[in-house]
């Protein structure tokens, strides 16, 4: 079980780091300025930085054997979880959104999405049901170990 939640935790991280990748190269941290973007970048880097932290020590667990430690991690991944559904909210919103090109201050697009909006719906989907997927994982390898 502590494997298969590190196997769901990286394909978990390699489906935001490409999220994250498209996002930035779309203009997500210059559409901080004029809030054309609809994710804060405390909340994006928020996310990836706890996940990051909860993967490590998810590993410190599986190399150490400390039961403490996967309790930890599980502790740590409900933020992340609680970001990531935020995010997932504005994003879903935004598509709403931006099938009408009126963002959410009202103001027209005028051709320009949200850079969020540039993101993959299979990476999307993917992250998001891994990310459920080692959530639970790591939930059960927690409570046997």
């Amino acid at each position: 079980m502590a494997i298969a939640a590190l196997v769901a935790w990286v394909l978990t991280a390699l489906g935001g780091f490409v999220m994250l990748a498209k996002w930035i190269s779309s203009g997500g941290l210059h559409q901080q300025r004029d809030r054309t973007t609809h994710f804060p970048a405390g909340l994006v880097f928020g996310h990836l930085g706890l996940a990051a932290a909860g993967l490590v020590l998810w590993i410190a667990y599986l190399l150490l054997d400390n039961d403490r430690l996967a309790w930890i991690a599980f502790v740590v991944l409900l933020p992340v979880a609680v970001l990531g559904f935020a995010m997932f909210a504005r994003w879903g919103a935004g598509r709403r959104r931006s099938t009408i090109g009126v963002t959410s201050s009202g103001a027209a697009t005028h051709g320009g999405l949200p850079a969020e909006q540039t993101l993959p719906i299979p990476v999307v989907a993917a992250h998001g049901v891994f990310a459920v997927a080692t959530v639970v994982l790591v939930l059960l390898a927690a409570l046997a170990g």
